[in-house]
This record gives structure tokens, C-alpha cells and sequence, in this order.
């Protein structure tokens, strides 16, 4: 185990060195005015109330209510005043804190000059100077200051830094904490005038604002699976971890090559992941120029695509598919992009099958097969912009009919909708759901309590305030007595805003509604605002990824449509360290229930696993919603193509795992998607079962039909039959687990239409087996 091994010399200095340094906290927002400052200073509050000697300096209220309450009754440093033209700035004074020496110092702006004749010509090399002299430092930094960020900013919204600082800090940092906030809280903040002093207009424009959101999201969800993945390295972990996706492109030195990089690109920009090609050389055939060209193309266009490259040396083709599978667990792919087979059966038989032994021995990792749509279209496999339609232009004058017009009408009167969003419990929601219902008290807004899970938390029953409660509704179930979320009282209330906690909790039999979120939507329909708090695992579609994950089944969950039918989506971002923290000292659960937490769902991994998965959950989110303000807002590009998802099932325990694959697909692709099942015989309890398929289909928005065929043999043809007729270009599939004499008694299905669909891209979806290592079989 990695935790016998032996430091060296180098470490074991480094963590020497680390018991006399400060400790490094950074809090990174999209942009000013998202709440950095002000979540700095009720840090220091927090410690000072633990007895930890905390300073200010340099910190800026910019006359921000808020901050400027934040800042009383905190030790301030006086700072250095300086003009740079007609702006006055603010440095550290260095001698004075280091004369107090205090335990932490809160600065503000880590992305700053100083002045000419000061100490050091930057605030970051001041902050290392205080962290070299034992002091620890808590600062705030915005995106687009970051090296490697700023440009990419600039190029998508015009905005430009002052001061930069290296993105490498972030690695370097003890914690980095994300403050996410939407635009529309961002734009509230500034028309009510809570915002000043801001000097760039284009900051404050919606786009821009969602796309610097989108940015920090994703910067800080690769800097989380740097750390996953180095967790998972010490563990001795191998395969996906279920968070992030990996895309692995497996390629030749010849021309389609760019084909299938450029469509893995498509896959890895929809999917939020990261792109690896691989090339396999024939060490038995002499080199030739022609293969020296097109390894030089594919290494430009692989440094293009921002993609990592590695070539692999094979004596003979039947080397290739266990070289495959060994590299993919190797770097945790999660998905393997590759062609089609040309082979005709007979060939596969006598010379070997590359994607059947992928597929034969591949585990945890999802194997594409990229559609062969050159007899159709040409070599041109990835399609170029469509036009807008006449229909698209005209829209503004367009006549809307009757339904669209209800439509419109019945988003008028439904109250707006709110949904701050966790990757585990204890990570801070309803707290944040809490302050914001006090902040619109105090401005006049009728808000009460529709349903609070406080747990026993002294700081969220603190955070409640003066905020009305409703009482809750006791329902009486054969004796058995339960307390609900009283929804008609509520209703008869009628306030403009009600609060409501765990968005994804399963009411009590006999209750109105199965579930909360059932609840939420008759709230809003009756006209009543809702800001509500639910964790990221309870999100339909990731049910299996979290499984994955946590190796625990999520009994409760929410159809990821709650998040598309809500106004404003803001992520509660907390460190795993802090988060783990916080349970030992009795924040979360009671003392008896802290080991089990700390040993079980809220171990170090999972909590690193479930926070890069909700960053990315949400940067998606946002990326949507980019691309629905404006044509080319989105970070990920359009979905270009128009696309049909078809997923075959059985009524295997598989088949709930395809349909939600199913679904992201889709809803990444903007596609719509049908779920179909070939029943050859009925059997017990089956209408049962095709009902619960048919449910959970309908929940995320799919269309599940169920056809009969004579036999076994015939279920393949059905597949393509219906899939043809319905357009579709992408079947996705589940891995086969039959044997070499059922495949040949009865016609294969994945065989069948991995060789007759060539036409369509097949994904076929790995089963998932946690206990699999690299190099098993």
C-alpha cells in the first residue's frame, strides 16, 4: 500500500519544510462582486471565534454593505495608500504584520501591483514572503486573472486583466474554494446598487458573466481531478473514477485518422472531458515516408486540439486490442473512440477482430465506434454549420400559436425558481438558501419557511433569523406518525418566496405528492417563488456514476429536468478537507454517526469524486444556458449535426444504466432519444418490469416502445429496422455477456450491428465491476 512506502529525502524535507510554513487559501470567483470577499471575511469571523489571532489588510469593501458589516469587529492593518493615475490602490504594510505576527492575515486581490519602490513588485510574492514567516494568508482572485485563463477570456467576452498570476498557484494553494453565483444574482446585485466601483462595463454584461461562470467551474473541476487522480494513484486505484470523462481515440498513421481525432474532440467538448489519442506502430513493417507525413499531420493536430499523443510499438496486429485496453485502464479512460470494422465475417474469423477482442475484454471503459459515412457523404465526416431556417429568422414576426402563447403565459405566473446545489451534505445549502431568504427579507419580500432540514446545526438554526416557519403536516399511515412539508398550507399562505430544503426527498405514503420536487412544482404553479437545496448525486442521470463512485445505491433522486426548469442554479462549492472537518467536529452528525460517515460515504476520494462531478454537473448547466442566450455563447461549441438517439435494452438490471446513458447523450447533443426493447417470449413478472423502464424513460423525457419477434435470431434485425426508421445515428448498446456457442445458436446482437450498422455510431457501455485491477481479464 502506498501509505508503507518509504519518503525520500526530497519529501520528506518538503514536509518539513510545510510544518513552518503558513497555510495558503485561495477563494475564486467569476468576477467582482460575486461574493469573495465577503465569504473571506466570515472565514476569519469563524476563526476568530475558535481563538486564531486574525488580521485584515488591504482588504476593499468598495462601499459594499455587506462587506463593510463583515469587517467590524475583524483587527485591520492599516495598508499602504498609492495612486497608479487617478486610481488609489492598496499594499500590504509587510513590517506591520509581521511586528503583530499573527496566526492568519485576509488580503484581498491577489492579482496586484505594488507600488514602485515597495518590498516586492507583486501582492503574490508578499503573500509568499508572509507564508515563508509562518503567517497563514486567506485571499481572493477572479478567473480571468489566471495565466492560461486570461487569454481565453479575453478572446471569448473582450475583457482584459490589469494583473495577472500564475494558474499553477491554484496546485500549490492548501485549499481553493470556488464562489459561484449566476449572472442574474450578479445583475440583481448591480441594479439594486450593491455593486461599485466596477471599471469594466463589459463585465457586467449577461454573456460575458456566464461564460467567466462556465470558466472558473471547469478550471476548478480539472484541478479537482488532478487531485482525484493523484488520490486515486496513492490508493493504488486503477480504472475510471466516475467523475470525469477521458476520451481516448485509438488511431492509425492514415488519412481518417484527423477523421477520428476530430470526432473525439466533438465527444470530449460535449462531455466536459479531456482528449487522448493513441497510435499503434507496426515495428514489423519498414518505415515509409508516407507514414512519416501523416504522423507529423496527426501530431499538429493533436497539439491543435489541445489532446495528449502517445505511440505504442506492436509486433503484429493481433498485439493491438490488449495494448488498447492495457493503455486505456492505465490513463483511467473512460471512453474509447475507434472505427468501424471493414472485415467481412469470414475475415474477422481468420484473421482476428480488433473490436470484437476490445469489446471481448474490455471492462469499466465504454468502446464508440465511429459511423463509416463516407459512401454517403464523401470523406467529409464532420458536418459544417447549418443555416438558420427561414422560420428561425423570422421569429420575431412569426404569429405564435395557441399552445406557445399558453405556454408563454403560464411562465409569466409561475414564480421563479432557485436551486443551490452540493456535492455532499454538510457542504453549506441551506445556509446560503437561509442568508439569501433573510437578505430579501430585510428588503420588504414576503418569505417564509416552507420545509428546513436544520439537523441539529447550531449555525443553520442560527442563519433562520426572523423567518417565518409554516408548520409542518403530520400524516397518520397505519399508526405510524410522519412529518411533511405542509404544500396547501403554503399555498394558502401565498407569501412571494418560500425555502425549501433536500429537493429530492420521497414524502411519506399518503402524502399529496410522492415526492418534493413534486411538491416545488405545484408551489411554483401557484405563482409562489421557490428557493430550494438539493446534493448533485441526486440527479437522475448520474444515479450510476455515483454508485460508481461511492459504491452506494441512491435511493432518492430528482429527474435532471428540475434543474433545466429552474431560473438560477448556484453551486455550493466546499473542499473535501474542510467538509470531513466539519463532520468531526459534530457540524453534520452526531458524535456516534462521525466514524461511520468519515469511513464510509464521506471518505477523502469520494468527496474529491462528487465535487469535481457536481463542478462539471453545473459548468454543463450553465453552458446550456450560454447557448440559449446567445448563438456562440457556448464554451463547448454547438451541436452541429442533428442527431437521433437510439438505445436498445433488455429487462436486464442493465438496462436502467443505458437509459440514463441514453438521456445525457442526448441532452448534450440536444437529440431526441428513444429507448426500445424486442420481446421474444413473455414472461413472468415482465409487464411489471417493461412498466418500471417505461417510467423512468418518461421521467427524463424519452419515448420507450416495446416490439414482439418470433425468436432470438430475429431481436438484431428488429433493432436495426427500427433504429433505420427512426433515423437514428447513434445506437447505443449494452456489453454483450454471451458466450461463444449462444452467439452461435442464436444471432449476435452487438456482432450484427456493430457489421450492419456501419452507418450509425454504436456505443457500447461497459458493465461496471469495481474490484477489477489493471491487467485483469
Amino acid at each position: 500500500m502506498a501509505g508503507y512506502r518509504r519518503r525520500t529525502p526530497e519529501e520528506l524535507l518538503l514536509s518539513i519544510s510545510k510544518i513552518h510554513r503558513g497555510r495558503l487559501k485561495i477563494y475564486v470567483g467569476a468576477v467582482s462582486g460575486s461574493g469573495k470577499t465577503y465569504h473571506m471575511l466570515l472565514e476569519g469571523h469563524a476563526l476568530k471565534q475558535q481563538g486564531i489571532e486574525v488580521v485584515v489588510c488591504a482588504v476593499s469593501t468598495k462601499r459594499r454593505p455587506e462587506t463593510v458589516e463583515q469587517l467590524e469587529g475583524l483587527e485591520r492593518i492599516p495598508s499602504i495608500h498609492w495612486h497608479k493615475g487617478d486610481v488609489e490602490k492598496k499594499d500590504l504594510n509587510l513590517d506591520a504584520i509581521l511586528e503583530r505576527n499573527p496566526e492568519v492575515v485576509l488580503v484581498d486581490g491577489l492579482a496586484h501591483e505594488n507600488r514602485p519602490d515597495a518590498k516586492f513588485p507583486t501582492r503574490l510574492e508578499d503573500i509568499q514572503f508572509l507564508l515563508s514567516n509562518g503567517i497563514s494568508v486567506i485571499t481572493t482572485v477572479n478567473v480571468y486573472e489566471l495565466e492560461g485563463v486570461t487569454e481565453l477570456a479575453q478572446k471569448l467576452t473582450g475583457i482584459e486583466a490589469e494583473c495577472t498570476v500564475s494558474a499553477d498557484l491554484l496546485e500549490l494553494a492548501d485549499e481553493v474554494q470556488l464562489i459561484d453565483v449566476s449572472p442574474e444574482t450578479i445583475l440583481t446585485r448591480l441594479n439594486e446598487g450593491r455593486l461599485r466601483n466596477i471599471q469594466d462595463p463589459a463585465l457586467l454584461k449577461r454573456g460575458n458573466l456566464g461564460k467567466l461562470r462556465e470558466l472558473s467551474l471547469r478550471l476548478m473541476a480539472e484541478g479537482v481531478n488532478e487531485s482525484l487522480e493523484k488520490y486515486r494513484e496513492e490508493q493504488g486505484f486503477f480504472g475510471p473514477s466516475g467523475a470525469g470523462e477521458r476520451i481516448l481515440v485509438a488511431a492509425q498513421y492514415h488519412w481518417n485518422a484527423s477523421i477520428y481525432i476530430r470526432r473525439g474532440q466533438q465527444i470530449a467538448k460535449r462531455l466536459g472531458g479531456d482528449l487522448q489519442v493513441v497510435v499503434f506502430a507496426d515495428t514489423s513493417q519498414e518505415p515509409t515516408k508516407e507514414r512519416d507525413d501523416f504522423k507529423k499531420s496527426i501530431l499538429q493536430l493533436t497539439e491543435k486540439v489541445d489532446a495528449g499523443f502517445r505511440e505504442i510499438a506492436v509486433n503484429s496486429r493481433r498485439q493491438v486490442p490488449s495494448a488498447l485496453i492495457k493503455y486505456a485502464m492505465l490513463i483511467n479512460a473512460t471512453r474509447i473512440v475507434m472505427g468501424h470494422s471493414k472485415q467481412t465475417r469470414e475475415q474477422e474469423f481468420w484473421q482476428g477482430s480488433i473490436a470484437g477482442s476490445v469489446l471481448k475484454h474490455m471492462r469499466n471503459i465504454d468502446v464508440f465506434f465511429m459511423a463509416d459515412r463516407a459512401a454517403n457523404e464523401g470523406e467529409r465526416v464532420l458536418p459544417t454549420m447549418r443555416k438558420s431556417s427561414s422560420k428561425q429568422t423570422s421569429e420575431p414576426y412569426r404569429r405564435l400559436s395557441t399552445q406557445e402563447v399558453e405556454k408563454k403565459i403560464e411562465r409569466i405566473r409561475r414564480g421563479k425558481f432557485k436551486v443551490y446545489v452540493g456535492a455532499a451534505p454538510g457542504a453549506g445549502k441551506s445556509y446560503m438558501m437561509l442568508r439569501e431568504g433573510n437578505d430579501l427579507l430585510r428588503r420588504n419580500i414576503d418569505v417564509v419557511i416552507g420545509l428546513m432540514e436544520t439537523h441539529d446545526r447550531a449555525e443553520t438554526l442560527v442563519q433562520a433569523g426572523k423567518l417565518e416557519l409554516v408548520p409542518r403536516l403530520t400524516i397518520d399511515q397505519d399508526g405510524t406518525l410522519y412529518s411533511e412539508m405542509d404544500v396547501a398550507a403554503i399555498i394558502a399562505r401565498n407569501p412571494e418566496v418560500v425555502l425549501i430544503d433536500e429537493l429530492a426527498h420521497a414524502n411519506a405514503p399518503g402524502s399529496r405528492n410522492k415526492q418534493r420536487y413534486e411538491d416545488v412544482q405545484e408551489i411554483l404553479n401557484a405563482g409562489i417563488s421557490v428557493i430550494a437545496t438539493m446534493n448533485v448525486h441526486h440527479l437522475e442521470s448520474l444515479k450510476d456514476a455515483v454508485e460508481q463512485i461511492t459504491g452506494t445505491a441512491v435511493e432518492e433522486t430528482v429527474p435532471d429536468s428540475i434543474l433545466r426548469l429552474a431560473d438560477e442554479v448556484e453551486l455550493i462549492d466546499v473542499s473535501p478537507d474542510t467538509l470531513r472537518q466539519r463532520i468531526q467536529e459534530g457540524h453534520i452528525y452526531k458524535p456516534e454517526d462521525v466514524e461511520g460517515a468519515l469511513c464510509g460515504f464521506f471518505k477523502t476520494g469520494n468527496l474529491i469524486a462528487l465535487r469535481e462531478l457536481a463542478l462539471r454537473e453545473i459548468a454543463d448547466d450553465v453552458d446550456e444556458r450560454l447557448e440559449s442566450w446567445e448563438r456562440n455563447g457556448s464554451l463547448r461549441g454547438p451541436a452541429r449535426r442533428h442527431e437521433s438517439i437510439f438505445v436498445a435494452v433488455t429487462l436486464s438490471e442493465r438496462a436502467e444504466r443505458l437509459i440514463r446513458r441514453g438521456f445525457r447523450i442526448a441532452h448534450r447533443l440536444k437529440a431526441d432519444w428513444h429507448v426500445h426493447y424486442v420481446q421474444t417470449e413473455v414472461g413472468p413478472n415482465e409487464e411489471q418490469r417493461i412498466e418500471e423502464l417505461k417510467e423512468l424513460t418518461a421521467r427524463l423525457g424519452g419515448t420507450f416502445e416495446v416490439e414482439r419477434v418470433s425468436s432470438h435470431s430475429a431481436v438484431p434485425d428488429a433493432l436495426l429496422a427500427k433504429a433505420n426508421a427512426l433515423k437514428s445515428t447513434q445506437i447505443i448498446l449494452g456489453q454483450s455477456g454471451r458466450g461463444f456457442w449462444s452467439k452461435l445458436r442464436n444471432k449476435p446482437v452487438v456482432d450484427t450491428i456493430l457489421r450492419e450498422g456501419r452507418h450509425m455510431d454504436v456505443l457500447v457501455v461497459a458493465d461496471f465491476n469495481p474490484n477489477i485491477a489493471l491487467g485483469d481479464e
